[in-house]
């Protein structure tokens, strides 16, 4: 029994160090907590005490391309698509048949109306000339004593010497050979005429172009291709089209007397290449196309345009004069809808809606929004919003119009599409529409 008693004191005795351990093992991590506690609680402070507050950051300065809002004039242009065409192409051919004895042109010479081009051998036609006149002669022989003979037959048959039946005889045969010499006449006056043939006039003014056939053959009137081509060059025309909805417009300029001018540029669009004017439109519109086709004609002195060259025509329909302008590269469109920054006098942005007019080029009339004299930005945009300070890099007028592009010289606000000047030509989708 007491053997049985002892044995759980001698268990508590094995306890007491597991017990000691735990206390020791909660007290570290207590003394933990308290240092991690202490630690934080000075870094707050040093956080909060320790360095002044940072303060915040002003928006950078945005450098900025800018131009000024101007009065001048804007143009109501359209854009069309042209083949330049010669008014008058020339196929030289022989009128009359013979042996080519001489070609007294060089391809691509310049001919004048009348000038010599070629010869056919001419003898054969001055020997048809030759006897042509001799029957003419002869027969005015006959005509002459046949006239003679009736001139005496008139006074004989009153005393009876011959009977009427004969003077009747002598005048029908007196009418007879005034027939025959009038025959003969154009006998001669046909071949005076092919002997002129021989030699091969140009028929217009023009360039020549290539040879068709070579001194020593045969030609005759049927050859189709003829012996040179001869074309116009001063002046020239081109064909273009316009939208039937553009026609009524157009229409009412020229009734008014108005000389519309016509600028012809390269296929690229990039080089101006000749001034014209509009002449005059088809009487038909082009169902399959809803257009209706226009000419225009052009000087050519400086022999810019050739024959079935394709060519870019702005047609200057309208002129806006005295209006608000900008430069195109202002124009902004996002959710406000059409807008532009404007530069205020503390060098900050603001967004400003405006309304658009007319496009001529680089410039847009600006019906509404704008005024005169401020300053809008036209490159770096995209990096601004409303209240941006910005940098003026570079600060530029507004573009001249297409016209006064190509004649610096002249003021802006002194256009006049009568007188038509050249210009460049980069303008944006739908240039000359009002929007």
């Amino acid at each position: 029994m007491d053997q049985l008693r002892e044995a759980p004191g001698a268990t508590n005795v094995e306890r007491a160090p597991v017990v000691q351990r735990r206390s020791r093992s909660w007290i570290a991590w207590l003394i933990f907590l308290v240092l991690l506690a202490v630690g934080a609680t000075l870094w707050w402070q040093h956080g909060q005490y320790g360095e002044p507050p940072a303060r915040p950051r002003a928006a950078p300065t945005v450098s900025v391309g800018a131009a000024t809002v101007e009065t001048g004039n804007v143009n109501v242009t359209l854009d069309a698509l042209g083949t330049v065409t010669s008014l008058a192409t020339v196929t030289v051919k022989p009128q009359v048949s013979g042996q080519l004895t001489q070609v007294n042109f060089q391809e691509g010479q310049e001919v004048r109306k009348g000038d010599p081009l070629a010869r056919i051998d001419p003898r054969p036609y001055q020997a048809a000339l030759a006897q042509a006149q001799g029957q003419l002669t002869r027969d005015q022989a006959l005509l002459q004593d046949a006239q003679i003979d009736l001139g005496r037959d008139k006074k004989l048959v009153p005393g009876g010497a011959i009977p009427q039946q004969t003077l009747d005889t002598q005048a029908a045969l007196v009418a007879q050979y005034v027939g025959t010499v009038e025959a003969d006449k154009a006998a001669v006056q046909a071949a005076t005429i092919n002997l002129d043939y021989t030699t091969i006039l140009a028929p217009v003014d023009g360039r020549a172009g290539l040879r068709q056939v070579d001194e020593g053959n045969y030609v005759t009137p049927g050859d189709a291709g003829g012996i040179v081509v001869i074309t116009q060059m001063e002046p020239i025309s081109v064909l273009f089209t316009v939208p039937e909805d553009r026609l009524q417009e157009i229409a009412q300029r020229l009734d008014q007397g108005a000389r519309l001018p016509v600028i012809a540029f390269d296929r690229t669009g990039d080089n101006k290449l000749a001034d014209g004017q509009l002449e005059t439109f088809d009487s038909q519109i082009d169902p399959t196309t809803g257009t209706i086709k226009l000419r225009a004609s052009f000087a050519n002195e400086k022999r810019t345009l050739y024959p079935n060259q394709f060519v870019n025509i702005d047609l200057i329909v309208d002129e806006h004069d005295g209006v608000t302008i900008a430069p195109t590269a202002a124009i902004q469109r996002g959710v406000p809808g059409t807008f532009v920054y404007v530069i205020g006098a503390d060098d900050t942005v603001s967004v400003r809606k405006v309304t658009l007019g007319v496009f001529d080029g680089e410039r847009v009339q600006i019906a509404s929004g704008l005024n005169p004299g401020e300053r809008v930005v036209i490159d770096g945009a995209d990096k601004l919003r409303e209240g941006s300070k910005v940098a003026v890099r570079q600060e530029a007028r507004t573009p001249p119009s297409q016209q006064q592009a190509a004649d610096p010289a002249k003021p802006a606000d002194a256009v006049n599409p009568q007188q038509h000047k050249g210009n460049g030509r980069h303008k944006p989708s739908g240039a000359g529409q009002q929007q």
